[in-house]
């Protein structure tokens, strides 16, 4: 993600010019689709991207004109939107959406990033990783447990904020950097790690053991774990021709692509799941980034 330069990850943003290098390379079969794929575009936006959704329904994510920073959105369960910006914020991103409605995010002021909590009452309490340089909150539980990650000393780290306030490090061992992006009810935690072999998922359980995991045939490029319901966990992964695509994996441990239909390449993201329901980024035909909701 180029204006979070620190973190792990890489988005569909900074992918679009490997597509556009592998477009002119290769032409990619379409590939049949469990799912059926409803866009989400914020109102006169030029780019939308859908980040976190809850039981109800409701959908955050991140939108912008193509000029200036980009805005935090609530997609309500009528369709209609609103925006989320911590005010004075200069940009701001809401990323996940528990069963109650609080959001959590990052923002900044023109310089560091810090995360956010958005309570139900619209408030916003910042979220600070204590001697970080800058805190990223990406995905928070029913219970209110936050998940992120955060720089010092220039390298990555995932944490979790836990109900009492206090902060606990994630990081796979051995791994260069570490990013949690999401948080189920039990408490579970999911995102990605990098080491000397590539770029890999993880599941985090209760105990502090690690589950580790490629999508099957692209090892190092394997997985970036985003979001987790249950035991069913979504994210995306990439093929050696730089071309990105989404992934359920299951509670056994078996992996569904996800690619949005009718758009070559298929540079499609999935970044947060609740129950069946699937959201995620991809590039239209006409090179437009845009949001998706995919259920069954």
């Amino acid at each position: 993600m180029t204006r979070l330069g620190q973190r792990v990850s890489l988005s569909l943003r900074q992918t679009l010019v490997l597509g556009a290098v592998a477009l002119t390379l290769m032409a990619l079969a379409p590939s049949a689709s469990a799912f059926t794929f409803t866009t989400i575009d914020f109102p006169a936006a030029a780019q939308t991207e859908a980040w976190g959704i809850n039981r109800a329904g409701q959908i955050v994510g991140v939108y912008n004109y193509g000029s200036g920073g980009w805005h935090g959105f609530l997609r309500n369960l009528d369709g209609t939107f609103t925006t989320i910006d911590v005010p004075g914020a200069l940009q701001s991103e809401a990323r996940g959406i528990n069963n109650a409605g609080q959001i959590v995010g990052l923002y900044n002021y023109g310089s560091a990033w810090q995360g956010f909590l958005r309570n139900r009452d619209g408030t916003f309490t910042t979220i600070d990783v204590p001697g970080a340089t800058e805190t990223y909150a990406l995905g928070i539980n029913r219970a209110g447990q936050i998940v992120g990650t955060y720089v010092d000393a220039g390298l990555a780290h995932g944490f979790l904020r836990n109900l009492d306030g206090t902060f606990t490090t994630i990081d796979v061992p051995g791994a260069m950097s570490t990013e949690a992006d999401g948080i189920n009810k039990a408490g579970q935690i999911v995102g990605v790690y990098v080491d000397a072999a590539g770029r890999h998922g993880f599941l985090r359980n209760t105990d502090g053991t690690f589950t580790t995991f490629d999508f099957p045939g692209v090892q190092g490029r394997g997985a970036t774990a985003s979001g987790v319901s249950g035991k069913k966990i979504v994210g995306w992964y990439s093929t050696g021709d730089g071309i990105p695509h989404g992934f359920l994996r299951s509670a056994r441990g078996t992996f569904t692509t996800i690619d949005v239909p009718g758009h070559e390449p298929p540079m499609t993201e999935a970044y947060g799941i609740s129950g069946k329901k699937i959201v995620g980024t991809f590039y239209d035909r006409n090179g437009i980034l845009r949001g998706f909701l995919a259920t069954p």
